[in-house]
Parts: C-alpha cells; sequence; structure tokens
C-alpha cells in the first residue's frame, strides 16, 4: 500500500539530523532545534547568523513562560 502524501513528509522528516546550532542540549542551552543542513545555511552568511540569534532569542523568551514550543520564525515559509 503507497503511503499518502503526509505520511512520506513524515518519513522525510524523520530521517533528517536535527540539532542546536551548538550541538548541545536544547534544555542547557535555550537554543531551537533544527535540521543540521539548515542550520549550516544559516550559519554560513550573517543575514542566517542574525535570523538564528533572533529565532533563540524567541525560544528562550517561550521556555521562560513556560511553553514547550516557540513560533521562532525558522520554518516559516517552509512546505510542510
Amino acid at each position: 500500500m503507497a503511503l499518502k502524501k503526509s505520511q512520506k513528509s513524515l518519513k522525510r522528516w524523520t530521517k533528517q539530523k536535527w540539532q542546536t546550532p551548538s550541538g548541545k542540549k536544547s534544555s542547557k542551552t535555550g537554543e531551537v532545534y533544527a535540521p543540521a543542513a539548515t542550520i549550516k545555511k544559516l550559519k554560513s552568511t550573517p543575514k542566517g547568523k542574525k535570523k538564528l540569534a533572533a529565532a533563540n532569542k524567541k525560544k528562550r523568551a517561550a521556555t521562560k513562560k513556560g511553553k514547550q514550543y516557540a513560533k521562532h520564525g525558522l520554518h516559516k515559509g517552509k512546505k510542510r
């Protein structure tokens, strides 16, 4: 039986290597989790570094308020 579009997307999503920008645990650093390729791409440009820093700031603020999830904007506009 063939997989549905959403199932294929989930399968592809789970195969990606996810990490924080520093490579340490998010619970210790307060950083966002994102695919390693996305982090590498963002770290390679000054504009990307600013975007990553802003996302981490939003993540830390949400965590401080006791929220598990933060709308940091790194995945905004991505087809999911």
